[in-house]
């Protein structure tokens, strides 16, 4: 049997006092406190992280196949659907890989009412595109309808174009696309979304490709980027290098005249992913804040523990316990402590995350934050690891703390009061 960790369980931490102490109690609720900050800041950040990547991801493709000449002339960096679906189907490797593939035509335009006109990006999509985030994220109306055998005008606007332009599902809008003449189209509006990405809201509607590939007189092949989303995003670089080896062996292989550019979508949305990476270094620097208070306070527990025990602490060495022993009875005993802490600690922050998790009490301005509420991710792997890393700073804390111990001398202590 251990007998260090007999005696430390024999003892208690306030030391025979029916109430506890005042310096322990404040000990005691400074772990708390630092473990619910830690808990917290890692849940929001992990809750930031995978809310914002997952709308970029479900808005953007995850391969992003384009003309290598796109930037030359919109009309010119075009991009053949059929010769890219045609390669991807044709690999059996790369094939089952794939969700889904679909051509995409961009164009610049207008849109004009009786009161006012915005600027925007029309994006045509064929009966490939994935509709599934739209879908989650409609507010008023129907999505467009895309099918083959479809030849409608409708659209589909954000809340924010929607709101500027005063128009509602069912309104039709007169939509110029300028380009060495003016082509107008009345499309119908069919629904409204809302996604609170404004990089996406406040410059794109979507409709049909047909609509795109009229006015600017292309055949049904023919759109500016193809949207490859693959099952399994995790390897997305792999899978754009693989992609592009490919598409030019395709291209060597059936002489085509053709080049093709491959990009994910990391590298599409720089500005956000490095914007996500930076939140990063803000729980680090938290984590650090919160364990080296965490630290002190431990270090400040152990000595209020000794000094209300040194006359035991002079016992046990007028009856020949070593230093090494009595510290570690006295590491054993903080740990109670620790213990303790962790377990309120846990229960407050996992407890707080959970009720904002879905309650969303705390909200946020979608124009700054791209969501309306404080998101919420709750790792176990993490919260394992973070209680694991909260334990091991506190032994090695209490390590160097308990070396007090071995100062302290027999005949002084037995007259301490």
């Amino acid at each position: 049997m251990n007998h260090d960790l007999y005696i430390a369980r024999r003892l208690k931490l306030h030391g025979g006092q029916q109430k506890g102490s005042p310096s322990l109690t404040v000990a005691l609720v400074g772990i708390v406190l630092a473990v619910v900050v830690m808990i917290l800041s890692i849940a929001i950040v992990m809750g930031f992280k995978g809310e914002i990547s997952g709308k970029i991801m479900h808005l953007d493709a995850h391969l992003r196949v384009s003309n290598a000449a796109l930037g030359i002339d919109e009309n010119y960096a075009t991009v053949n659907g059929r010769e890219v679906r045609e390669a991807i189907v044709g690999d059996s490797a790369f094939a089952p890989l794939v969700e889904s593939v679909s051509l995409i035509a961009d164009k610049s335009a207008i849109l004009k009412t009786d009161s006012d006109f915005m600027g925007i990006i029309m994006r045509g999509v064929d009966s490939g595109y994935d509709w599934r985030y739209l879908q989650s994220r409609l507010i008023e109306g129907v999505l467009p309808d895309v099918s083959d055998t479809a030849s409608s005008q409708q659209i589909a606007i954000s809340k924010l174009v929607a709101n500027r332009l005063k128009l509602r599902s069912g309104d039709k809008v007169l939509t110029y696309f300028i380009d060495n003449s003016i082509k107008v189209r009345n499309l119908t509006v069919s629904g409204v979304f809302e996604t609170d990405l404004d990089a996406f809201d406040g410059a794109y509607i979507v409709g049909g490709i047909g609509i795109v590939q009229g006015v600017n007189g292309w055949n049904g092949d023919t759109g500016t980027q193809v949207a490859v989303n693959m099952s399994d995003t995790r390897h997305l670089e792999n899978d754009g290098y693989q992609l592009y080896a490919l598409l030019a062996q395709n291209t060597v292989q059936h002489e085509s005249k053709n080049l093709f550019f491959v990009t994910t979508t990391h590298q599409n949305n720089v500005a956000f992913f490095a914007w996500l990476e930076m939140l990063n270094m803000n729980v680090a620097v938290i984590l650090t804040l919160m364990m080296i208070v965490a630290a002190f306070t431990l270090i400040s527990a152990m000595l209020m523990i000794v000094l209300e025990r040194i006359r035991v602490i002079g016992n046990f060495k007028a009856m020949g316990a070593t230093n090494g022993t009595i510290r570690r009875i006295f590491i054993y005993l903080t740990g109670k402590l620790i213990l303790k802490a962790l377990i309120i600690g846990n229960v407050i922050g996992i407890g707080l995350a959970l009720l904002q998790k879905y309650a969303h009490i705390v909200r946020l301005d979608p124009a700054s934050y791209y969501m309306p509420y404080v998101p919420i991710h709750l790792s176990i792997p993490a919260l394992v690891m973070l209680n694991v890393g909260i334990i091991i700073v506190s032994y090695l804390t209490l390590l160097g703390a308990s070396h007090i111990i071995s100062t302290i001398k027999p005949t002084a202590t037995m007259r301490f009061e």
